[in-house]
């Protein structure tokens, strides 16, 4: 039998070991964590409305009138009206023919991939690729075959050398450690000219890039729909609620419908998430100032972490990744912003590469300058 406690003294020795906060409220820029108030770096709420009374009241009206759980699975007698609503709503607002909502983002690439492709197939995935899909490739049996981040000339190869009877690309479109984006239209081009599918995991796209927050096919300007293309808008980042949506064509969302193991034999997520997430579909599409004052935040980091020692990766994103180096090292540092009232997680091996732990520093609409600047001063002292 494993010695856990041997396991996790190594863990200690390491850096490594993980331990859960207790949030005491609702999420936001200012958060209360383990009985302590913070300005808080270390969320996906990009867009400031996971506490926004518009998506509560949404919920509270929602559970009032059909209570609060779905009771079944959505083949059963789970799939409501407020579901079937939202799909249709989400597969409008990115632009493509239908949609379907899977419990979690991570539910959904396990049971994407593993309806599409098995072990007569092949995965082409991205080496920075969230684990989800790391997972969804091994778990479908296919021949998963990884490249170098962003690399196309990597991954033709790849798709040349590859004799597989159905082939799926599958990458984040925006790297959830770096920030920065994947070169949808060439993957796109790939995928065509190799018979290929394209799923794409927009979880933090999604809300936040595009002139109306539709995400990187808006970012990208990829207006027509393409029926090898598949994309996934995660609804617990810059949405505020929970779940995620699949978008494709009608055929690709039957066949999952009927395929997908994680959306067959699991019990539909509760209807009030679903007229939650609705509301936050129209502040997203109706507010286009939280992009335009996240966009400002961005650059004003930008331009007040250029004298610090660590060095910012390259992106345009609401994450913005500090890069430290060692374990310890990056663990001293989120320790001495705790300190200071500010919540930064410090990320490591195995989330990134071994020699590369960082801060990952999350923005949001919910913050102001004076936040922005309050980090900065206090990383300089830090420094």
């Amino acid at each position: 039998m494993m010695d856990l406690a041997a396991r996790l003294a190594e863990l200690d020795r390491l850096g490594l070991r993980r331990r859960r906060r207790v949030l005491d409220g609702p999420q936001g820029s200012r958060v209360r964590i383990d009985g302590r108030d913070y300005l808080s770096f270390a969320s996906n709420d990009y867009l400031g409305l996971a506490g926004h009374p518009a998506l509560a009241e949404a919920a509270r009206a929602a559970a009032a009138e059909v209570g609060t759980g779905a009771g079944a699975a959505h083949l059963v007698t789970g799939h409501h009206a407020l579901h079937d609503r939202l799909e249709h709503e989400l597969a409008g607002f990115v632009g493509l023919p239908a949609g379907l909502l899977f419990a979690t983002g991570y539910m959904a690439n396990l049971g994407v991939v593993g309806a599409l492709v098995d072990r007569h197939g092949a995965v082409f995935a991205d080496k920075l690729n969230h684990a989800s899909l790391v997972d969804a490739a091994r778990l479908s049996r296919a021949d998963h075959q990884r490249y170098r981040h962003n690399d196309l000339d990597h991954l033709e190869q790849l798709l040349r050398a590859s004799t597989a009877q159905d082939k799926l690309i599958a990458c984040d479109a925006v790297f959830s450690m770096d920030g920065d984006l994947a070169p949808v239209p060439e993957l796109l081009a790939l995928a065509q000219r190799y018979d290929a599918w394209l799923y794409l995991d927009d979880a933090h796209g999604f809300g936040v890039l595009g002139a109306g927050g539709r995400g990187i096919l808006e970012h990208y300007g990829i207006t027509r729909p393409d029926a090898r293309l598949i994309y996934l808008a995660t609804l617990g980042k810059a949405a505020g609620v929970s779940g995620a949506c699949v978008a494709g064509s009608a055929d690709l969302i039957e066949w999952l419908v009927n395929k997908a193991r994680t959306y067959v034999y699991t019990t539909a997520t509760p209807p009030m998430l679903a007229a939650a997430a609705s509301a936050s579909l129209a502040l997203i599409a109706g507010e286009p100032a939280r992009r335009r004052h996240l966009a400002r935040l961005i650059a004003r980091l930008k331009a007040g972490a250029a004298g610090l020692p660590w060095s910012l990766l390259p992106s345009e994103t609401a994450i913005q990744p500090l890069l430290v180096g060692g374990n310890r090292e990056a663990l001293r540092l989120a320790d001495g912003l705790a300190e200071r009232a500010i919540l930064c997680p410090a990320i490591r091996p195995p989330t990134v590469p071994e020699g590369t732990a960082r801060l990952r520093i999350s923005l949001s609409a919910g913050h102001d300058e004076a936040d922005v600047d309050r980090l900065v001063a206090a990383l300089a002292e830090l420094a």
